[in-house]
C-alpha cells in the first residue's frame, strides 16, 4: 500500500494528531506486526551542488529526529532508516510497519510514502544504420559523430547492474585529464572493485534495500563490478570506445563502439540478482544512486530498469528521475518489454524520454531446412551441427516424458523430454514460459542434437539471435506452423540447421519489436508514450566476463562482447545520441534535446513504407514507436525545438490536481498553480486526446534554434477528425525566438460505436527542417 497526500483542499493532521492515532493503532496491531520497507519523500533539498560535507550531515540528523519520534528514540530510529537522501532529494528508506507508514504519509512536510518496490532490468552496426558511419566504417563528415565530437568530454552514466572495468571499451588510452567538474570517485576498496581511470571516472553501489527486502549479498560481491553483464552492455552502447575485432563466437567480427565514444563514463550499481518474483533493483537503492549521480556531476543518465507504471509521488524513478532533470540531467528510460499488449508502457514521466525496441538491418541468419525441399530463414548465434547433414526431426510433444504433458513437452520445459525418443533428434520447440537458451539446454540434456525453435501466435514475427548451447535456431510463427505441420504429417520427417551467417541490408528495417511496450499512457493518458525507439534488437555491446553470455547456471562460457535484446538495449543507444547532443549544444535543455530526437524522427523503413509492427506485421503506430526511429544527424539541426522548463512540469502537476503546497515541497521553491491549466497545453512534442469528445483545443510553442526563416505547417489528418493549425505560417527572426499556435481538432464522422484509437501528425517546415510530431485520438466509448 502507498501513501501519499494528493489533490487535498482541506486541513491536514497536525503532527500531535497523527501521532496519537498512531499510537491508537499501535496499541490495536499484531504484537508482531511485520516490518517492511518504506520510501519516505520529503521534496527536495535546497543546499545545492557546492554544499559541504557537514551540511548533508545536517540532513541526515533531521531525519533521524523526525523518525525517532514516531519509533521512541533516535538509536532506533538509526537502526531502522536504510538511507537518507542528503543531498538534492529530500527523504529517508526506512524498515516501518504499515501503520507507521501510514501516519508518517499524513504528517506535514512529507509528499508520500511509498513501499520500497522491486523492479527488473528491462553495437558493431547500429550507428552504421542510423547514419554516423558507411557501410565501411568510415565516418560521415558532417554527421552526429563530427558534429558532436564523439561526445567528447560529456560525463554519460548508468543505473544498472555496474560495469566490468577491464573491457577495452572502457578503456582510457589517448584521453586527457577528467573534467574538473566532476566529483564523482570509485569504489575500488576490495579486490573484486572497480578502478577509475580516465574513461571510467566513476563506480559506485548501492545495496542496502535489496538485502533488506531479499537476501543479504557476499562481502565479496558488494562492489560495482558487473557480474551480470546487463550494466556493461548498456554502458558501452551509450559511451563504449571504438573496439576493433569485437566477435562473438567468431560470428560477429566488426567494430564495436558506442554513441558518445569520447564520452567520459560513470556506474551507479543498483540492481541484483532476480530471486522468485522480487526484482533485483529496488526503488530505494535508485533514489540513492539518483542523488549521488546528480552530486558527482553526471550530464546524461541511462536507466533500463521499469516495473508497473505508477502515480509520480509513488515512484522512485519518476522522482528521481525529476531531481535529475532539474537540475540540468537529460534522462533516458526503457519502455519496458510487456509488448505487444497495449497499455503496458512504463517510466511514463513527462520529464524523461521513454524508449522503445525496433530492429536493424544486420540478421545473423541460420536457416532451418526440411527435407521436402522448404528452408526457413532464422536467427542464432550457436555452432553448426555436427557433419552438416539431415538429422531426425521430432517436435516436443512427440517427444513427451512419461511424467509430463503434452503442452509442457512442446514447450520444451525442464524434464519434459524423454531421451530415449528425443536422443540424436532435432527436436521442434515452441517459444514461451521458459527462456530460450533453456529450451535448447533440456534438448541437450535428452540427448538431442539441435533445436528449431518456433514462435507462438504472441511473438508473431519477432526473432532473437541467441548464443544456445546447442545448435539451434529461431524460427517466426508462420514458418513454425509449416515445420510443426511437416514433422506431425511425415513418416521420417528430416532436417538441418545451417551454422550463423552476418546479412547485413534486411529489409523491412527497422520494425517495432513485439515485446517493446506499448502505449497507452495508464498514468496521464494526454502525454503520449513511448517517445521514440531505437535499435534493441540483437545489439553487440562490451559484456562483463563475471559471468557466461546466458547468465544460465549451466553456461560457463565467457565473452568479452554480447548479443542482447530489449528495450534496455535501445535506451543507450538513444542515450548516447544525447550525449552528442550534449556536446554541441552544451546549453539545450533536457525538453530540447527531447524535442530534437522526437521532431527529427523517422515512421518509414528502409522500403520506404511506414514502419511495421513484429508482432502484426501491420502498420505500426505511435503507440509502439512514439515519434518514430531516432535519426541523430538530423537531431543535431532540428530547426525548432518544444521547450520546457522546471516550472512547465510544477504546472504539469498542478493541471493533475496536485496541490500548491504539495508542490511547493516537491521542488522547495514557491510555484503558484493557476486555475486555468489544462494537460492539453503541456508543451509536449507530441499530442494525445484520449477522450476525445468532439472537439479540443491545445496550445503549444516552439523555439527557434536554427537559422532565421519561416515555417509553413502541413498536416496528415487522423481519420475520423479534422485538424487545424493557427497561425499556419511562424516567422523567427533570431535563435531563441519563440512563437505559440493553436491545434483545433473536430470530429468529422459520428458513427462511432466501438472504442479505437486514431493517429496523425503536424509537421512545422522551412524547406530544409521538418518538425514533426505525432497525433493520437481515441474515438468512442
Amino acid at each position: 500500500m502507498s501513501f501519499q497526500r494528493r489533490r487535498e483542499t482541506g486541513c491536514r493532521l497536525a503532527a500531535g494528531h497523527a501521532l496519537f492515532f498512531l499510537a491508537i493503532a499501535l496499541l490495536y496491531a499484531p504484537a508482531l506486526a511485520a516490518k517492511k520497507s518504506y520510501v519516505v519523500y520529503m521534496g527536495s533539498h535546497s543546499h545545492g551542488r557546492d554544499a559541504s560535507p557537514a551540511a548533508f550531515e545536517t540532513a541526515a540528523l533531521k531525519h533521524y529526529s523526525f523518525l525517532s519520534s514516531f519509533l521512541g528514540s533516535e538509536e532506533r530510529s538509526r537502526e531502522a532508516i536504510i538511507y537518507s537522501y542528503t543531498k538534492y532529494i529530500n527523504g529517508f528508506a526506512a524498515n516501518l510497519e504499515e501503520e507507521e507508514a501510514a501516519a508518517i504519509a499524513k504528517l506535514p512536510g512529507v509528499i508520500s510514502v511509498f513501499p520500497n518496490k522491486g523492479r527488473k532490468l528491462l553495437t558493431t552496426h547500429s550507428w552504421s544504420f542510423m547514419r554516423l558511419e558507411d557501410g565501411n566504417g568510415e565516418i560521415i563528415p558532417s554527421s552526429a559523430w563530427d558534429a558532436g565530437r564523439f561526445g567528447e568530454d560529456t560525463i554519460l552514466a548508468n543505473l544498472d547492474t555496474g560495469v566490468w572495468p577491464e573491457s577495452l571499451s572502457f578503456s582510457d588510452l589517448g584521453y586527457g585529464p577528467v573534467p574538473s567538474r566532476w566529483k564523482g570517485s570509485c569504489e575500488n576498496n576490495t579486490q573484486a572493485g572497480v578502478p577509475c581511470n580516465r574513461k571510467l571516472i566513476g563506480a559506485k553501489f548501492f545495496s542496502k534495500a535489496y538485502e533488506e527486502y531479499v537476501q543479504p549479498i557476499e562481502p565479496s560481491m558488494k562492489t560495482p563490478r558487473d557480474h551480470d553483464g546487463h550494466g556493461t552492455h548498456t554502458l558501452s552502447t551509450a559511451a563504449g570506445n571504438f573496439v576493433p575485432g569485437a566477435a562473438l563466437f567468431d560470428v560477429v567480427p566488426g567494430t564495436a563502439k558506442g554513441g558518445s565514444p569520447r564520452a567520459r563514463v560513470a556506474a551507479y550499481k543498483v540492481c541484483w540478482p532476480t530471486v522468485g518474483d522480487n526484482g533485483g533493483c529496488y526503488d530505494a537503492d535508485m533514489l540513492a544512486a539518483f542523488d549521488e549521480a546528480i552530486h558527482d556531476g553526471v550530464d546524461v543518465l541511462t536507466v533500463s530498469i521499469g516495473g508497473d507504471p505508477n502515480d509520480y509521488f509513488n515512484d522512485g524513478i519518476s522522482i528521481g528521475t525529476f531531481h535529475a532533470v532539474k537540475n540540468g540531467i537529460t534522462v533516458v528510460c526503457a519502455a519496458g518489454n510487456s509488448g505487444p499488449s497495449a497499455g503496458t508502457v512504463s517510466n511514463v514521466s513527462p520529464w524523461i524520454i521513454t524508449v522503445g525496441a525496433s530492429t536493424l538491418d544486420r540478421e545473423f541468419q541460420s536457416f532451418a531446412k526440411i527435407q521436402s525441399g522448404k528452408q526457413f530463414k532464422g536467427l542464432s548465434l550457436s555452432g553448426p551441427l555436427p557433419g552438416n547433414r539431415f538429422y531426425p526431426l521430432i517436435t516436443g510433444a512427440q517427444a513427451q516424458a512419461a511424467n509430463a504433458t503434452a503442452g509442457d513437452a512442446m514447450l520444451c520445459l525442464p524434464g519434459t523430454l524423454d531421451s530415449g525418443k528425443a536422443a540424436g533428434k532435432i527436436v521442434v520447440c515452441l517459444r514461451g514460459q521458459n527462456g530460450r537458451v533453456d529450451k535448447g539446454r533440456n534438448v541437450a540434456l535428452a540427448g538431442g542434437v539441435g533445436m528449431i525453435l518456433c514462435n507462438d501466435i504472441a511473438s508473431g514475427n519477432e526473432i532473437i539471435s541467441d548464443p544456445h548451447v546447442i545448435p539451434a535456431t529461431h524460427i517466426n510463427y508462420e514458418d513454425g506452423n509449416v515445420v510443426f505441420a511437416y514433422v506431425n504429417k511425415t513418416k521420417n520427417p528430416l532436417g538441418l540447421i545451417t551454422a550463423p551467417k552476418v546479412v547485413v541490408g534486411t529489409k523491412p528495417a527497422p520494425f517495432m519489436a513485439a515485446f517493446s511496450s506499448r502505449g497507452p499512457n495508464t498514468i496521464t493518458p494526454e502525454i503520449l508514450k513511448p517517445d521514440i525507439t531505437a535499435p534493441g534488437v540483437n545489439i553487440v555491446a562490451a559484456y562483463s566476463e563475471g559471468t557466461s553470455p546466458t547468465g544460465l547456471p549451466f553456461d560457463k562460457r565467457t565473452v568479452k562482447f554480447n548479443v542482447d535484446s530489449g528495450t534496455s538495449m535501445a535506451t543507450p543507444h538513444v542515450a548516447g545520441v544525447v550525449g552528442l547532443l550534449k556536446s554541441q549544444h552544451p546549453d539545450w535543455s533536457p525538453a530540447a534535446i527531447r524535442s530534437a530526437i522526437m521532431t527529427s524522427a523517422r515512421t518509414r523503413g528502409n522500403t520506404l513504407t511506414p514502419m511495421l509492427d513484429g508482432a502484426s506485421l501491420k502498420k505500426a503506430t505511435p503507440f509502439s514507436y512514439g515519434s518514430g526511429h531516432i535519426r541523430p544527424n538530423r537531431a543535431v539541426d532540428p530547426g525548432l525545438v518544444y521547450d520546457m522548463t522546471t516550472e512547465d512540469y510544477l504546472d504539469f502537476l498542478c493541471a493533475l490536481g496536485y496541490n500548491q503546497t504539495l508542490i511547493k515541497q516537491f521542488t522547495d521553491e514557491p510555484h503558484l498553480c493557476r486555475d486555468s491549466l489544462s494537460l492539453f497545453d503541456v508543451n509536449y512534442p507530441s499530442f494525445s486526446i484520449p477522450n476525445f469528445s468532439g472537439k479540443a483545443t491545445l496550445y503549444r510553442k516552439v523555439k527557434n534554434v536554427g537559422s532565421p526563416g519561416t515555417y509553413g505547417v502541413t498536416i496528415h489528418h487522423p481519420p475520423g477528425v479534422t485538424v487545424s493549425v493557427e497561425p499556419k505560417r511562424l516567422i523567427f527572426d533570431r535563435v531563441g525566438d519563440e512563437k505559440g499556435f493553436m491545434v483545433t481538432i473536430k470530429a468529422s464522422r459520428t458513427n462511432i460505436t466501438e472504442r479505437e484509437f486514431t493517429f496523425g501528425e503536424i509537421t512545422w517546415t522551412d524547406g530544409r527542417h521538418y518538425v514533426r510530431s505525432s497525433i493520437a485520438i481515441g474515438l468512442g466509448n
